[in-house]
């Protein structure tokens, strides 16, 4: 069992510099794994700490069950594919591939098969005889993640590998390796910045800041129920609105807003929320959750919202509206159907039932993560 685990890891640089504060990560079998979050939140540097390129300062890794602390990044059996490919400019593909295997004296024959095999998967077996500056970047990722295919680790790391690459090539490359995880049933670690790549490919996502987990689950649970508002912000594009207010009750539902917006709360919501009238705490509302009224189907819980249009930004299959009421600003994602002009204004549908609401001060979600 390729297992991972990461239990309550920390890295800290010169001058009490906290990269990774107490990270604890249970990483399965054959599960692919996505770390992300903003620069600087400490993904990359956990991901070496996996690799044994960087030291841990405090707590202890574990790979299929064997404490790896003190282990060298040669023996820890792990294929790591970077950012910028790492490829040998004077070596042909075939022998950037090859020269993992003939380092740890392979014979010439397995090599050989090991080669052409991940070739074969990665569709570049025309390119063996080329050099890499003969190759696009998406044939460099693809030989650079051959490189780690032939060695058969017992898990694959990948940091950031697709940010160098035009945005159609990502895409393609995303279900590259999303396949590439299926075919070849590996434990896979994924870092990256960008929250699409980690909601598309991701079985299980671990969402970081400041060094610090905010939260570790799967993508349509962190997605449906954040656990702050950080995670909220950050999962999904264009990212979550969000407005400050007071809340207040009022009858069968509550006040948003000192009165300004009135929310007719689904029951499952009174409850929670009941224990913070008269407090500050800020609204939550994905742009895809307000709607055109006139394309809203039936049976549907929902709120009138009056605002101006802003900006109007056509994206064909959808139009983003950004619109302000009061003093408040947010964003539409509207069907193309009644795309309307700027500075016109406009009623819009929001799905109540799908906001989310968050601790003024402490940014937890007040309605949980479950």
């Amino acid at each position: 069992m390729a297992e991972v685990i990461l239990k309550n890891v920390r890295k800290v640089f010169d001058r009490d510099v906290v990269a990774v504060d107490d990270a604890n990560i249970e990483i399965k079998d054959q599960e692919f794994v996505v770390l992300v979050g903003p620069s600087g939140c400490g993904k990359s540097t956990t991901l070496r700490m996996v690799a044994g390129l960087e030291e841990v300062t405090s707590g202890e890794i574990y790979i299929e069950g064997k404490l790896v602390n003190d282990i060298p990044p040669k023996d820890r059996d792990i294929a790591m594919v970077f950012q910028n490919y790492a490829l040998y400019p004077h070596m042909t593909v075939y022998q950037n591939m090859a020269f993992g295997l003939k380092l740890r004296k392979y014979p010439k024959e397995e090599i050989d098969d090991r080669v052409r095999e991940a070739a074969d998967i990665l569709g570049i077996q025309e390119l063996l005889e080329r050099k890499p500056k003969a190759l696009s970047g998406g044939q460099r990722q693809r030989v650079a993640v051959g490189r780690a295919i032939v060695r058969k680790p017992k898990v694959f790391l990948f940091d950031e590998p697709l940010s160098n690459l035009d945005a159609k090539l990502r895409v393609q490359m995303r279900t590259e390796i999303s396949k590439l995880h299926t075919r070849l049933e590996a434990t896979m670690i994924y870092v990256t910045h960008d929250q699409t790549e980690a909601m598309t490919m991701g079985d299980r996502i671990v969402v970081m800041k400041d060094g610090r987990i905010q939260q570790n689950d799967t993508p349509l649970h962190l997605y449906n129920h954040p656990a702050n508002q950080f995670v909220a912000g950050f999962i999904g594009s264009p990212s979550m609105n969000f407005i400050e207010g007071r809340l207040a009750v009022d009858g069968d539902g509550l006040r948003f807003d000192e009165g300004k917006i009135s929310l007719p709360l689904p029951q499952q919501m009174k409850g929670p929320l009941a224990g913070h009238a008269d407090q500050e705490i800020t609204l939550g509302i994905r742009p895809e959750d307000i709607h055109d009224p006139d394309t809203m189907g039936r049976g549907v819980d929902t709120i009138t919202i009056e605002a101006q249009v802003e900006v109007v930004e056509p994206m064909g299959n959808e139009v983003f509206l950004y619109l302000t009421t009061g003093k408040s600003t947010f964003v539409a994602r509207v069907d193309p159907i009644h795309v309307p002009e700027v500075g016109q204004p406009v009623n819009l549908a929001v799905e109540i039932g799908k906001a989310h609401f968050f601790d003024k001060d402490t940014q937890e979600s007040l309605l949980g993560s479950q």
